[in-house]
């Protein structure tokens, strides 16, 4: 029986739900989901197998123009995911009418490899509305497949797999067969504590984030986690961790509850908030956190 494997790389503006739909394909909530832009920082690869298959999908950052050193790396990742991909999904929403990147557009426009243009959230919408979207993206991208989903209600997303499976190249598998994502265990732990800030902070103070998990370890009925809270401000660090402690336990138990669903096993965690100055522009500190890699 011949095998099928391939990369499928999914892209788009901030805010499409690129998340959702891969958490939707692969039935596990890999990456975090929030209505802010720029949720998603790095490529995280989401494996799906199956006997004669493997779909290794990428979920990427939102396409922005980068404006500062941590937004640049974040592009990096896109740009990586448009060289290897075997199948393209460029997602966009109702409403959407382009690219935020020019550049981008066009290298999809003019791609030799398959393109699926999934017009996401159409539980949003009207059947007018969608029709001339589907119109307005035929014309601007005519080498695409288009596909109405909705990635959250789950509607069409068993059509797209079906597509995907029958696009992919011939293959073995690129990962073990067990293997659902290319990251540690500890890359999960800060992501979800990063998804709590992002839903439980408001303004900047997100965005000027970032966590690092200084200690793992699972024990046979319980997990002890460390994970320390960089900012980049002494007021960040007061407003992170609140009056009295209540805000940073807050996050704290909200990510253990997670964190628990996501292990299987009970979660004992810590959080300490530290002053890390300008690490989003800092090339060194980018690199410790996985950026510029």
């Amino acid at each position: 029986m011949s095998h099928k494997a391939g990369f499928v790389n999914i892209i788009g503006n901030p805010n499409v739900g690129k998340s959702t739909l891969m958490n939707a394909l692969i039935g596990e909530k890999l990456s975090i989901i929030t209505s802010k832009a720029q949720t998603t920082r790095h490529r995280i690869l989401g494996i799906l197998n199956g006997d004669d298959f493997q779909i290794v999908l990428s979920d990427t950052p939102g396409i922005i123009k980068p404006a500062y050193e941590l937004q640049e790396s974040m592009m990096d990742f896109v740009k990586s995911a448009l060289i290897d991909a075997d199948v393209l999904l460029y997602m966009v929403e109702i409403g959407e009418k382009d690219l935020k990147d020019d550049a981008f557009f066009r290298k999809i426009t003019s791609s030799k490899i398959p393109v699926l243009l999934l017009i996401n959230k159409i539980d949003l919408s009207d059947q007018v509305k969608l029709e001339e979207q589907v119109s307005h993206w035929q014309s601007k991208v005519p080498n695409a497949e288009i596909y109405p989903i909705s990635a959250l209600e789950g509607f069409q997303v068993q059509e797209v797999l079906n597509r995907i499976l029958e696009l992919l190249p011939e293959s073995p598998p690129f990962f073990p067969k067990d293997q659902l994502t290319d990251k540690p265990e500890r890359f999960f732990v800060n992501e979800i504590i990063r998804e709590k800030i992002l839903l439980n902070y408001k303004k900047e103070i997100p965005y000027s984030v970032e966590v690092e998990t200084e200690s793992f370890e699972e024990e046979e009925n319980i997990i002890r986690i460390r994970s320390v809270i960089m900012v980049e401000r002494q007021t960040q660090k007061g407003i992170i961790i609140g009056h009295k402690g209540q805000a940073i336990k807050k996050v704290g138990v909200a990510a253990r509850k997670d964190l628990e669903a996501f292990f299987g096993k009970q979660v004992h965690i810590e959080l300490f908030v530290k002053i890390n100055k300008n690490w989003r522009s800092n090339t060194n500190q980018l690199k410790r956190f996985g950026y510029n890699n």
